[in-house]
């Protein structure tokens, strides 16, 4: 294994050196934070100015300040109907409340804050007829405070349904991402070694097979990498924003699911890429033989964007055990909601199957493409 990990050895110090490895572990890192910082710099509280006009209408103040604290509504008392008109129409005012009867406004009336002032309104009026009744306001508000009942799904727990369906999304892109960014590096540094024939100098020192696991292995650390600093620094932000305590429990399990699932996917797709690549010896011919590889995982990326929507669906449940799309539908299907143990157990068992068997494929013909240079090399002569 010593000439395995010496290859991969320079392929991480070599490209861990670039600038393009380097800004597009930055950016990746940055545009994952972005979106745990989203809903925080769009969800800040809102705000609503009122205007107060008549005795009656005195009466709402404390029931509009008391409201939500993610709510802020400001008060302004009028002197009468005409001074709240004239508010409305310079834009001071999002609202006015007209002797306790009348709520004004220029146009339509905000949804949520026509809701804050009906309940205001309820509240007072409830509180005077209660007064007008002889009975204290207090000692009844606080007979009708009753515990909720308790909510107890039967089935799959639904509070963090939402949460899941959108870390499911973003697990999918960010996937399908590393997977056909680290598979097309593979395959245009064995087009790269073949067009330049430095690959006949490689081989008289390591065997085909420790020169293609090495470029695999040494590519494969870099995109796990990748990926690492891209969960730590999504995890990071959601905990520096407080979106921490909204995540569902079992985080530590997607995580190390998808970690576990790329590595097979990874596997399969860069030996497949390899394969592939070893097939021409100028750039300009490898978009064409990669061709079949792209639009396989443009299915896989299909099917898995689908499952983050429908977890449970036939589809996603038939496809995540079927390889190569188990290596992002299983993932995210177990980030979106729950999964047997014994799918999991058979999709695993049949990726690792089918990643074995690739790496040998993919072997075989590296090793009797490689050396043959100049047109391109037919896949099937190279499998005989």
């Amino acid at each position: 294994m010593n000439g395995l990990w010496l290859v991969a050895r320079r392929e991480i110090v070599t490209r861990a050196r670039t600038k393009a490895f380097v800004i597009s572990l930055v950016v990746s890192a940055v545009l994952v934070a972005a979106v745990a910082y989203l809903p925080t710099l769009f969800s800040g509280p809102d705000s609503y100015t009122v205007g107060l006009a008549g005795t009656q209408s005195q009466a709402l103040r404390p029931a509009l300040t008391g409201t939500a604290e993610d709510v802020k509504i400001t008060v302004r008392d009028l002197p009468d109907e005409n001074a709240a008109r004239a508010a409305l129409t310079a834009g001071d005012l999002d609202a006015a409340v007209v002797d306790g009867r009348r709520v004004l406004a220029d146009g339509e009336v905000d949804r949520e804050l026509g809701l804050l002032l009906e309940n205001a309104n309820q509240t007072v009026q409830a509180q005077s007829r209660l007064a007008d009744a002889g009975l204290d306001p207090a000692k009844v508000a606080q007979a009708m405070q009753v515990a909720p009942l308790e909510q107890v799904s039967v089935g799959a727990d639904a509070r963090y349904a939402g949460v899941r369906a959108g870390i499911a999304s973003l697990l999918v892109m960010v996937l399908f991402f590393l997977l056909i960014y680290s598979s097309m590096y593979v395959a245009m540094g064995v087009v790269e070694e073949k067009g330049s024939r430095i690959v006949e100098i490689l081989l008289t020192s390591v065997r085909p097979w420790q020169l293609l696991g090495g470029k695999i292995v040494g590519l494969g650390a870099l995109a796990l990498a990748n990926l690492v600093v891209i969960i730590v620094a999504g995890l990071g932000a959601a905990a520096a924003t407080g979106l921490a305590a909204d995540l569902p429990p079992g985080m530590t399990g997607i995580v190390l699911s998808a970690l576990f699932w790329f590595v097979l996917g990874y596997a399969f797709f860069a030996a497949l890429a390899a394969a592939l690549g070893s097939l021409v010896s100028r750039q300009e011919d490898a978009n064409s033989v990669l061709t079949p590889m792209t639009m396989l995982m443009m299915v896989t990326y299909l099917v898995a964007y689908y499952a983050a929507v429908q977890p449970n669906g036939s589809v996603a449940r038939i496809l995540s055990l079927v390889p190569p799309f188990s290596s992002m539908v299983m993932p995210v299907r177990m980030a979106g909601g729950q999964v047997l143990a014994w799918e999991i157990a058979v999709a695993a068992v049949l990726m690792l199957l089918a990643t074995v068997g690739t790496l040998m494929l993919g072997a075989r013909i590296y090793r009797r493409a490689v050396l043959r240079t100049g047109g391109r090399v037919k896949l099937s002569e190279a499998m005989r």
